[in-house]
């Protein structure tokens, strides 16, 4: 028999999604609304008066006047926000920052204001209502759910709170499922990642868990230390665990093995959320791409990947965007960033109504030959060769051999498998034609004898772990990137491969 919690949520579902369609139904005209609205309420901040937001009528006004700007182009107006300056980018002051470790930047504090921090919580919610709705599954609410996140203890300068982003969000779970809500605050407030999941696997194994959230690396960690405890598997220990709620990176990679530790399939959802906003969420099971949140305060911009380095790239709207180009995604918000490029790079898959995937980083990629290999290309290639055999892979990043030892430079997959190919060759040769299907710079550079063929270096039982641990990265939001440019990661993972 079904709570009364579980039978409200399905009217509850039916009018949210109702209302998403509305919007969704509407993109272009939605998207004006928030841009119109945008300009509106900041036109008398120091940002705007200094682009001469009383003058912008259209979206042609602002991509004259707002230049693209990443975090270190914003960083001067952001210092002024973070020294407690009010009116600087977003009326008023913000009510939290989010505090993420740059790579480049050093620390970076992404505002989050009274209006955009609802959008963010909002999303979430809709997410698993969208779900609701589609399934009719509601049965989980009962259950007990964990996310897996950052510690919600915050920290406070010049009167602004700052935490990192699941720590800030920790803090605005509804009461009606405070109760189901896992780990304890105690436990969630524990710094080092080890101790913490440790601590989350005594609190949560005997308990009948329904939903589980977090970064698939990171609840891959959780999930083994389970088995590890019990001596069973996690669908066994958690009889009515059957969704789970992932963001961060694609999960395809790690379906397999998930699906070897689950011991059974279970339905997913995934999530785009990011510090500077909330931007998309999967809202229906049998469709690729997750639907782009056009009504959540936040304007989008794109230009083609392959035209972003030049001096003068197009930038367009929604509305001229084509399905599976690769794009860099712009956007302002009601937190106060401007035309500000995020670093991720999208590929649309359906425009009625506008879904997308995340193809990878703008910054993340190999064209150390000329050959602009991404991200989705490389999980491509992996997923394409596992297909259909038992081989399950833990982690794994790719980076450019320059000056081999000997022969020709190659690319260099660093791969921490849990069931190893029978054959290797094979499953090598599998990544390489797929890799050559997807990419024709790439093709081009192997047929011409720039690159030989990519070369497989095994990594040991937990190394990835290690070696986020090593540079105090373990755990939270925290990921290793898909690929690199440069060596600088094949480095750190160089005492961590297998001897041969």
């Amino acid at each position: 028999m079904p709570s009364i919690k579980a039978a409200l949520s399905k009217p509850f579902a039916k009018l949210i999604a109702k209302r998403i369609n509305k919007w969704a139904s509407q993109p272009v005209e939605t998207q004006e609304k928030v841009f119109q609205n945008l300009i509106k309420e900041a036109k008398n901040t120091v940002f705007g008066k200094d682009h001469k937001f009383n003058t912008i009528t259209s979206y042609e006004d602002f991509k004259a006047l707002v230049p693209i700007r990443d975090y270190e182009a914003l960083r001067p107006y952001v210092e002024r926000v973070v020294k407690g300056e009010e009116n600087i980018l977003w009326k008023g002051k913000p009510i939290y920052f989010a505090k993420t470790s740059g790579t480049t930047s050093g620390a970076k504090y992404i505002p989050i204001t009274k209006e955009s921090m609802p959008t963010h919580v909002e999303a979430a919610r809709n997410a698993i209502l969208m779900y609701i709705h589609e399934t009719g599954n509601a049965k989980f609410v009962d259950g007990k759910m964990i996310f897996l996140q950052g510690s919600p203890v915050l920290e406070e300068k010049h009167g602004i709170k700052l935490g990192r982003l699941s720590g800030i969000v920790a803090h605005y779970v509804p009461k009606y499922l405070q109760k189901n809500r896992m780990p304890s605050l105690e436990t969630n407030c524990i710094e080092d990642w080890e101790t913490k999941v440790n601590a989350i696997v005594e609190e949560t194994v005997n308990e009948d868990m329904s939903i589980i959230s977090g970064i698939p690396s990171w609840v891959q960690m959780y999930f083994e230390k389970l088995i590890e405890k019990k001596g069973q598997k996690v669908g066994e220990i958690f009889k009515n665990f059957n969704l789970f709620i992932f963001g961060g990176v694609n999960y395809e990679p790690y379906r397999a093995k998930f699906e070897n530790l689950i011991g059974r399939k279970v339905d997913s959802i995934e999530l785009y959320p990011a510090s500077e906003g909330f931007f998309a969420f999967q809202d229906k099971q049998d469709q690729k791409g997750m639907l782009l949140q056009l009504n959540s305060g936040i304007f989008y911009e794109f230009i083609k990947a392959e035209d972003f380095f030049e001096d003068h790239p197009k930038r367009i709207t929604i509305k001229d965007v084509e399905l599976g180009v690769n794009y860099v995604m712009l956007i302002s918000t009601t937190a106060g960033l401007w035309a500000y490029n995020i670093g991720d790079t999208v590929e649309f898959t359906s425009k009625e109504p506008y879904r997308v995937i995340v193809s990878g980083r703008i910054k993340h990629f190999i064209s150390a030959f000329g050959e602009h290999v991404i991200g989705k290309e490389v999980e491509q290639a992996l997923k394409e060769a596992i297909a259909n055999t038992a081989v399950t892979v833990n982690e794994f990043t790719v980076a450019p051999q320059i000056n081999p030892p000997e022969g020709l430079p190659y690319h260099e997959w660093f791969i921490e498998f849990e069931n190893e190919p029978t054959d290797e060759l094979t499953f090598i040769e599998k990544l390489e034609n797929s890799l050559q299907k997807q990419n024709s710079y790439y093709f081009d550079l192997i047929e011409g004898k720039v690159l030989r063929p990519l070369v497989i270096s095994k990594v040991k039982k937990d190394g990835f772990q290690s070696y986020m641990k090593s540079i105090g990265k373990l755990g939270g939001q925290n990921k290793i990137p898909r690929l690199s440019n440069d060596r600088k990661i094949a480095e750190g993972l160089n005492d961590l491969k297998l001897t041969k």
